[in-house]
């Protein structure tokens, strides 16, 4: 029987206070996954922005601006991304030939462990497919198909393909996306049309995704992480200590939690956890991360084993982020203010060591796009930078464009506090590598 009784001395409650906590911070990215789910699918017809399950939206343009669902998007790739209710039926995925054209599609779980990667780092740039069922599937897997298995019923594909952004180059990737498919596997091989999605018109479409979980009631919050539970059980045997842990609060996972049946000793315990898990999630940041030259450098993104806090704390800062071999974002800690101006400089042949691309991406505090006038918002080699007589290039952040600074080395700040992020796709796999941190990213600094 889990145990439910009055906790009945200060310790005993602060006991309780911290396994409540626990199980928010393990809960966090799935309860992030499926209000992220929510928004993308909540749509009767695929868009470029949307599809309802089972189906691709493909997006036809770097993010908007105002686009807060998802955390640090990037400006660098279009996104093809689908989500997959993999506990009943397999789907099978079929990639196009990329014609060497660098892409990825990692498939992310509902604790976002990125539990397969193919891309052009791992299974090359031709056509390929895929058959990804849930945990404990049995069944025949079609000839010249792949198999891989999520360890939830939930699946996030999170594909990401190149483009430079020019006019040609947005319509060579949109004919490649029109290639991507998703059939069940019960309709694989036959004629086969997606059927329309349903419309939850209670679901707010607008407000972000990240205040939208944080604004849940604990009964709200741990209801629902007690549903997502069910289909997304906890991995074994890594997750045994927080299953145990929640049964100390009376809540067994695969059944319905009911807090309001709890002793009220629980129930305080569960309201307390959201600011304390928030508060700890937020000083991750601080106290987690390897920091270089001002920018915190995360090397455990992907798969996080049974480390709650590392993988809540992406999932707040970086929903969807690679396995380090496939992407690295060193990001700056402290804020700048975009009526200053700031600048990085790398030495001659010293620019980011990798395989795929690199570039410097633009936040406000909250890690979404800022608008400016040139609707830029990364800095990336595509954009042909200019050199230093010595051979060495500089990079200016500030909110007016520096006197004498080409347009093609100069990111545009608001004027206010801002954060930069740098992505490394592809990272060199030997030295010099931001892997082994044989290369390490200069600092940015105020210009002088």
């Amino acid at each position: 029987m889990p145990c439910v009784s009055a906790a009945q001395t200060p310790a005993a409650n602060a006991a309780l206070e911290k396994i409540a906590t626990d199980v928010y911070v393990y809960g966090y990215p799935l309860v992030t996954m499926e209000f992220t789910r929510r928004s993308f699918t909540n749509v009767t017809a695929a868009s470029p922005t949307n599809a309802p399950m089972g189906q691709f939206a493909n997006m036809q343009s770097y993010p908007a601006v105002d686009d807060h669902r998802v955390t640090a998007p990037n400006a660098d790739t279009l996104y093809s991304t689908a989500w997959l209710d993999v506990s009943k039926e397999p789907y099978v995925l079929s990639i196009p030939d990329m014609h060497g054209r660098y892409f990825l599609m990692p498939m992310l779980d509902g604790f976002t462990n990125v539990f397969q990667v193919p891309g052009k780092r791992t299974t090359g740039t031709g056509a390929q497919k895929y058959l990804i069922s849930g945990p404990g599937w049995k069944g025949t897997v079609p000839a010249g198909v792949t198999h891989y298995t999520s360890p939830t019923g939930l699946v996030w594909i999170l594909g990401r393909i190149y483009c430079t952004g020019t006019p040609e180059d947005y319509a060579a990737v949109h004919a490649l996306q029109a290639q991507l498919s998703l059939t069940p596997l019960s309709a694989y091989g036959k004629p086969y049309a997606p059927p329309a999605g349903s419309v939850d018109p209670s679901f707010d479409k607008k407000g972000g995704v990240r205040d939208q979980v944080e604004a849940l009631s604990a009964a709200e919050y741990f209801a629902l992480l007690g549903e997502l539970l069910k289909t997304n059980a906890p991995e074994t045997p890594q997750d045994a200590a927080i299953v145990a842990e929640m049964k100390q609060l009376g809540l067994t996972p695969g059944t319905t939690w009911n807090v309001s049946a709890l002793s009220q000793d629980v129930q305080s315990a569960l309201g307390a956890a959201k600011p304390d898990a928030v508060s700890r999630i937020k000083a991750f940041a601080t106290r987690g991360i390897e920091m270089v030259n001002g920018w915190g450098i995360l090397k455990k993104t992907g798969i996080y084993g049974s480390d709650y806090l590392d993988r809540a704390f992406v999932t707040a800062v970086g929903l969807g982020a690679n396995r380090p071999q496939d992407a690295i974002y060193p990001f700056t800690q402290a804020s700048f203010d975009g009526s200053k101006t700031y600048v990085i400089r790398f030495a001659k042949g010293q620019t980011p060591p990798v395989k795929g691309f690199w570039s410097i991406t633009m936040y406000d505090p909250a890690y979404f796009f800022v608008k400016n006038a040139l609707n830029k918002q990364s800095i990336s080699p595509r954009q042909h930078f200019a050199q230093s007589p010595d051979g060495s290039i500089a990079l200016y952040f500030s909110n007016k464009q520096p006197a004498g600074v080409p347009a093609s080395n100069w990111l545009p700040a608001p004027p206010g506090k801002f954060l930069l992020m740098m992505r490394n796709y592809w990272a060199n796999p030997t030295p010099p590598s931001l892997l082994d941190g044989s290369w390490k990213p200069p600092a940015v600094t105020e210009a002088k």
